[in-house]
């Protein structure tokens, strides 16, 4: 499907139905970790990228073709940002009135300044926005923003998000070495964050393959130093093994692209779960995904992840 993949096993959200609203990398961040490459370039124009109607009808079959019990959430994350999509509230209202299961939205927060955006992401069940500095000169450091989206617009739009609304609000932080995980830094990044307000914070590590290559993932010390400083609100989220969904595509390779263009996979993940649905013939599929043109091999930590073509990683 161009709009639905997965489910995919989530870190946060068990087996997550993904909902991709925005073509690859629109994005008004520039973010050093992010795994989907440099964005080229920065917008911060909100638009009806794809047809609504078409999205959740695409929901509405996934929805169909798959048991209870086999998705946890539906999750609208994007291949950039997902509120860059003017229709967000709409599709969020229409996927509610065809499932239970509850919804949530990964988004960086940074329209958030916006009472139409507040509004919009109301519908969810949770929201789960970027928060990865306390003070504006590394927040423009680290998400390298669209020059509309200042440090303050950021934080007041999660502080009052948080206060209207009682949607469960959980924000990431991503902790990079040497970057955001001092103890200076981290007791400014708890003071934002005991402004806000949120229900619980989750603490992410750069473990797929960050766009720039200098980026590294805190040690144990650091760790267990932003545990206790952002308090008992805060926990480490560690990488989720779980079964990836090939299932509802012409092909093994369409559904791998689609996966690994919201998703890069290490290649061992990727090898293990192609050996689930053609045993035997693991290397001819990643011989044909390579010949598709449209897969490409990142190598970060020393590890080799495929993503998508497009993707600009240097």
């Amino acid at each position: 499907m161009k709009y639905v993949y997965g489910p995919v096993p989530s870190r946060r959200l068990g087996q997550s139905l993904g909902i991709d609203p925005i073509p690859l990398k629109t994005c008004n961040w520039n973010c050093v970790y992010c795994q989907l490459g440099r964005t080229k370039p920065v917008t911060n124009k909100r638009a009806s990228y794809y047809p609504p109607n078409e999205i959740v009808d695409q929901v509405e079959q996934a929805l169909n073709t798959h048991k209870p019990g086999e998705i946890d959430w539906l999750t609208f994350v994007g291949s950039g940002e997902p509120t860059l999509h003017i229709g967000i509230g709409r599709m969020i209202r229409e996927v509610k009135a065809l499932t239970d299961l509850p919804i949530a939205v990964i988004t960086n927060g940074a329209l958030f300044y916006q009472p139409v955006v507040r509004e919009e992401l109301a519908a969810a069940d949770a929201v789960l926005p970027s928060l990865d500095a306390g003070r504006a000169e590394l927040y423009r450091k680290i998400n390298r923003p669209h020059p509309e989206i200042t440090f303050e617009r950021l934080l007041e739009g999660l502080i009052t998000f948080s206060h209207e609304y009682k949607v469960k609000l959980w924000p990431e932080v991503m902790l990079v070495r040497n970057l955001n995980d001092s103890e200076e830094l981290l007791f400014e990044l708890a003071d934002a964050i005991h402004r806000i307000e949120p229900d619980k914070v989750h603490i992410n590590l750069p473990t797929r393959p960050p766009v720039e290559t200098w980026v590294q993932p805190p040690d144990a010390e650091a760790l267990m130093r932003a545990t206790a400083i952002l308090g008992n609100i805060a926990q480490v989220v560690h990488p989720i093994e779980g079964t990836i969904d090939l299932s509802g595509y012409e092909s093994l390779v369409d559904a791998v692209i689609d996966i690994i263009s919201r998703h890069p996979m290490r290649e061992s993940d990727l090898e293990e779960a192609l050996s689930q649905w053609v045993p035997g013939e693991v290397s001819q599929t990643l011989d044909e995904i390579r010949a598709s043109g449209q897969a490409q091999i990142v190598e970060r930590y020393g590890i080799r992840f495929w993503c998508a073509a497009p993707s600009f990683f240097p």
